[in-house]
């Protein structure tokens, strides 16, 4: 076992038998779940949306290579600048060196999974660069010291009062604040911040490839301030996250606001085309993109899960699913939790270290049943487990005992053979997995077939 499969199982452990956890997840989780049948509402038939939407990331995704030359070939042309990273460490040098020659000293940050991905904030704490959160979920989630738990909602397990003890703590304040008390403290803390830095980095929700374009989708407004108030912002984004057109975003905003929150549409929703031009008066004086592949080409190479990379990180998978809702987004100890988490993870990080988040599922469907682009995500999860088994990865152990079990379910003598005690031993002292989380298994004194030829010889 790997030692991220041992963390894992020591994390979900602890974590699936806390109480407290699970009551503020469901309370969250519930509200959610609540509003976003609200949202679905503004569609007239929601399905027919989500194939149409899946439909265009599929030509999206199958034409990647024209679509993101030609958005770089838009971006140049308004005086943006391109940059293409193939890892983390290559990301990280090329916004380090941006930094460095703008003698960055501070840098304001909105909410954006691919800088989690990287691990930037770290990196560049590291470097002297100091990056603040501006996002209040990543805010809260800085502060404590902890990654984000969910991929929309990043302090999801935190409730209100954990949240007032936190900034007790950190910052001082009285430690009975209210929700609208806390967020002016933040905005109060967030804006000096905002004044001092002198690059800003943002995410993209999406590339739109015919306009040389990248949009941002929020409800706070600190995305806005992130690249707008620094003369020079920077947007990182994965390679996946292209989409063919402009009008493409009629669907895909609203599709993303009511499986992500269950808005029809968030409140801010922006388009950046690039740098101050000439006339205007707001803006950044420079605007790079980076295109991050880091294990994109590894989902893009492979035909049946190629499908993973339409996804638009609604985070509506991770709300649906039991596995999710009872180890919650840590336990995974990877960027992306839940169940896309466990698709994409193997491949972006590598299968052998990673393969056990293909088997934290219960294949019961949930997420591919919510899933904004119909992305069959428990499919993926079995193929995934079909990838490990045929690089040979499951240890020696597990494939002498499943060999095992195969002879002896293609052989009615061998399953008919031993009795009950020997079968109970084999099971929950032999193989010890099943009884270390479950109730020892007890087999009838005799099998299925046994007892149905039994009855017929009384006829």
């Amino acid at each position: 076992m790997t030692e991220n499969a041992s963390a894992f199982i020591a994390k979900s452990t602890i974590k699936a038998a806390d109480l407290e956890h699970r009551r503020k997840i469901n309370f969250n989780i519930g509200k959610y779940n609540s509003v976003v049948p609200q949202g679905k509402k503004q569609f007239l038939d929601v399905d027919v949306v989500r194939e149409k939407a899946k439909n265009l990331k599929w030509r999206a995704i199958e034409q990647l290579d024209k679509n993101l030359e030609m958005f770089e070939k838009k971006f140049l042309q308004k005086g943006g600048k391109v940059l293409w990273a193939m890892d983390t460490a290559e990301a990280q040098q090329q916004i380090l060196a941006i930094c460095r020659e703008k003698n960055c000293r501070s840098i304001v940050k909105s909410k954006s999974m691919v800088t989690e991905e990287i691990h930037l904030n770290d990196f560049l704490g590291k470097k002297g660069i100091e990056s603040v959160e501006t996002d209040l979920g990543e805010y809260i989630q800085q502060l404590d010291g902890e990654p984000p738990y969910h991929i929309v909602t990043p302090a999801m397990h935190k409730s209100k009062e954990d949240v007032a003890k936190l900034f007790a703590e950190k910052l001082n304040t009285p430690p009975d604040l209210t929700p609208e008390e806390l967020t002016q403290v933040a905005r109060v803390k967030l804006r000096q911040k905002y004044m001092e830095a002198e690059v800003g980095i943002t995410g993209a929700n999406f590339i739109i490839a015919d306009s040389g374009a990248i949009a941002l989708t929020e409800n706070e407004g600190n995305a806005r301030l992130s690249c707008a108030w620094p003369k020079t912002h920077i947007a990182i984004v994965g390679i996946e996250k292209v989409i063919p057109s402009l009008s493409d975003l009629a669907l895909f905003w609203p599709l993303l606001a009511t499986y992500g929150t269950g808005q029809q549409i968030t409140v801010y929703n922006s388009i950046i085309s690039g740098p101050r031009q000439p006339g205007e008066t707001d803006g950044p004086e420079e605007m790079y993109v980076i295109l991050l592949d880091n294990g994109r080409t590894n989902l893009l190479k492979n035909p049946k899960t190629r499908e993973s990379l339409y996804c638009i990180r609604c985070g509506a998978c991770l709300n649906a699913c039991p596995i999710y809702k009872n180890i919650g987004g840590h336990s995974y100890g990877t960027t992306y939790s839940g169940p896309i988490g466990s698709v994409i993870t193997p491949h972006l990080a590598g299968m052998e270290e990673w393969r056990h988040l293909s088997f934290s599922s219960s294949l019961c469907g949930n997420c591919t049943e919510v899933c904004a682009v119909k992305i069959n995500l428990h499919e993926l999860l079995l193929e995934n487990r079909y990838e490990a088994v045929e690089q040979g990865l499951p240890p020696w152990t597990e494939r002498i005992a499943w060999k095992a079990w195969k002879q002896a379910s293609l052989s009615r003598t061998l399953m008919n053979a031993g009795n009950r005690k020997m079968k109970n031993w084999m099971v929950n002292k032999v193989f010890k997995n099943w009884s270390r989380q479950h109730s020892e298994l007890d087999f009838q004194q005799k099998t299925f077939n046994q007892m149905w030829q039994d009855d017929q010889g009384k006829d």
